[in-house]
């Protein structure tokens, strides 16, 4: 299953967490390369994770409609 790393940008909801995941794309005519950002909702079944944690989450099967991750550890 893949790991990603990310950072926790919200703690609002209950068990759940928002973390934001950073990618470099390159362009394919002008070769740069540009930041690509993704939030994905990840589970923390505890509530130990806050806003601003540096965190590894890993795919599972769909926990709801739109979680399909979980965090599995801080960095």
């Amino acid at each position: 299953m893949r790991k990603l790393q990310g950072i926790i940008i919200s703690d609002k909801m209950q068990k759940t967490r928002v973390v934001s995941i950073t990618h470099l794309h390159k362009h394919p005519r002008y070769q740069k390369y540009y930041k690509v950002t993704t939030r994905l909702k990840a589970h923390d079944e505890k509530n130990e994770y806050k806003t601003g944690d540096k965190v590894v989450i890993q795919e599972t099967r769909p926990l709801s409609k739109d979680k399909r991750w979980v965090i599995v550890g801080k960095v």
